[in-house]
């Protein structure tokens, strides 16, 4: 299994302008071989909690449709950021378009405190499956809490893959708890975060992958829009900027 974290500079509420730049390392991650990418935290409206309600969509969403059609030629799994409504309120949702099967979503559960009056929590865990792996996806502030990555583990997790938005204050605690969670739930651990300014705060890029050892086998930096991709069978990193 080919697996690719992505590492993006999110236009502020710019869904058409994301959503190009998206195809774009969507291209770069297919051409290299990729059976699944994995895109940060909200990456097609960046992390933008006040923005979250006006720019909040549905699964169904046609400005998408074309993830799907890529999916399906490409034969690639493809998740994308993007807040979603409910009926309870505003999730914190990853759109995941698989070849030739129903469009899928999964919405973060846990919260932190700074994001309750944007969001409400979402769930349950979705698990994805690809060449003999159990893919389980997180959003961010779930790979700080340890019932997140233990039930992923319990569900029979392989691979686990966190869609971030860190700043560069807190990528550094994010890489050490990753590393932890690959060491202790013997699970291929993969993080992608984006750069630039999103919120009240800088992204700290440096998305990363370690082995199910917790090993880091490689890092983008903090400057540059890119993909980082890992054969899951020989442990062969790719690491490719734009």
């Amino acid at each position: 299994m080919k697996i690719c974290a992505t590492q993006t500079k999110p236009i502020k509420g710019d869904i058409e302008a994301n959503i190009a730049s998206h195809k774009k390392l969507i291209d770069l991650a297919v051409s290299n071989g990729a059976g699944t990418i994995i895109f940060p935290e909200l990456s097609i409206t960046g992390y933008e909690p006040e923005l979250a309600k006006t720019l909040a969509t549905n699964l169904d969403d046609s400005r998408f449709d074309d993830f799907q059609q890529i999916s399906n030629a490409k034969h690639i799994t493809i998740g994308i950021g993007m807040p979603a409504k409910s009926d309870a309120g505003i999730l914190i949702s990853m759109l995941i378009f698989q070849p030739h099967k129903q469009r899928q979503i999964y919405s973060k559960q846990y919260l932190h405190e700074d994001e309750y009056p944007y969001f409400v929590n979402g769930g349950p865990q979705i698990l994805l499956t690809e060449d003999g792996h159990t893919v389980a996806p997180a959003i961010c502030y779930e790979l700080s809490v340890p019932e997140h990555s233990a039930n992923a583990f319990k569900s029979g997790a392989t691979v686990y893959i966190a869609s971030v938005a860190k700043s560069v204050a807190g990528v550094e605690k994010a890489l050490k708890n990753l590393a932890d969670i690959a060491r202790d739930y013997s699970m291929i651990t993969l993080m992608s975060n984006c750069i630039g300014h999103c919120d009240n705060f800088d992204c700290g890029g440096k998305t990363s992958v370690w082995n199910n050892k917790g090993v880091l086998l490689g890092q983008l930096n903090d400057t540059n829009e890119g993909i980082l991709m890992i054969d899951t069978e020989t442990e062969e990193v790719i690491e490719k900027a734009i």
